[in-house]
């Protein structure tokens, strides 16, 4: 096992649910961003840009998710909602790129921004910074898109939810399957 600090933030990382409510900045996204968009991209410019809700902008986000579905939909889970995006999330975050209609050029900006994610994630971790990587349905939503400002021909990767937490609320770890039961090898070329 592979002791680095690197590996150690991969293996410690969790998603968290649970913030502490402490305010979170614009500048402290910045930060993670500006670090995070080192991942790679095959294209000749980055794929992604971002859309941040921060302080009354989580009103904006919330209000958002909750519009984009029906009456019915939405009531069952608007107190969640409400808790949730305005009271624990500290910002919001949108990873987008371009829908691409070449399915080549599509997946390279997909797997290009989910690499970026988990940059971001790892980068939070070290400072206290919990995320939740979410693709739930209203990303998809024409109503929550219009709302948040996703331009037509854009799509949300991912919507993370971002806070400060407490050693004391990280969850543990999930178990993980050993590679040697999903590693297949190939040892020698048969013509």
């Amino acid at each position: 096992m592979t002791d680095t600090s690197i590996a150690r933030t991969i293996r410690e990382r969790r998603t968290i649910r649970d913030f502490n409510g402490e305010p979170m900045s614009r500048e402290t996204v910045n930060e993670l961003l500006n670090d995070a968009v080192w991942a790679p991209f095959h294209s000749s410019k980055e794929p992604w840009r971002f859309i941040l809700f921060t302080g009354e902008g989580r009103k904006v986000f919330a209000d958002a998710v909750i519009n984009a579905y029906t009456k019915d939909e939405s009531a069952e889970w608007i107190d969640w909602a409400i808790k949730t995006y305005l009271h624990l999330s500290q910002a919001h975050l949108l990873v987008v790129i371009k829908a691409d209609p070449r399915q080549k050029y599509f997946e390279d900006a997909f797997l290009a921004a989910g690499a970026l994610i988990q940059n971001l994630q790892l980068l939070a971790w070290e400072r206290k910074v919990g995320v939740v990587w979410k693709t739930s349905d209203y990303i998809l939503l024409p109503k929550f898109l219009n709302a948040v400002g996703v331009k037509p021909g854009e799509r949300v990767v991912g919507a993370l939810h971002l806070g400060y937490f407490n050693d004391d609320k990280i969850p543990r770890p999930k178990k993980r399957a050993p590679v040697s039961e999903l590693l297949t090898e190939c040892q020698e070329y048969k013509n």
